[in-house]
């Protein structure tokens, strides 16, 4: 079993910045591909970013790229989503997720929720205008 603990969100004003931490357990880390996701009220799951096992490979929603970057520690078991220039639209619930052993479908399949295999329980980033 697999275990994803957010943590970093919390509330700032527009053009601040945040990052975020997911602290994974329970089987080899470097096996896995990991996602950002984030929910607003009212709206589906939306893809932000994600990372490969070796951090060579990154992946970025339009709405973020430029402003988020996504990287992994896998020493210390941990992927990170540094954001910055914060805007409003980000307000949402951000999770983690991993993906065990992915294959070379991946690389298309990145975007989707259903890809996934494990979720943490999300923690909340709030923009102030």
């Amino acid at each position: 079993q697999v275990q994803l603990v957010e943590s970093g969100g919390g509330l700032v004003q527009a053009g601040g910045s945040l990052r975020l931490s997911c602290a994974a357990s329970g089987r080899t880390f470097s096996s896995y591909a990991m996602g950002w996701f984030r929910q607003a009220p009212g709206k589906e799951r939306a893809f932000v970013a994600a990372i490969r096992w070796s951090g060579g490979s990154t992946y970025y929603a339009d709405a973020v790229k430029g402003r988020f970057t996504i990287s992994r520690d896998n020493a210390k078991n941990t992927v990170y989503l540094q954001m910055n220039s914060l805007k409003p639209e980000d307000t949402a619930v951000y999770y983690c997720a991993a993906k065990l052993y992915p294959s070379t479908y991946y690389s298309g399949t990145y975007s989707s929720p259903a890809t996934y295999d494990y979720w943490g329980q999300g923690t909340q980033v709030t923009v102030s205008s």
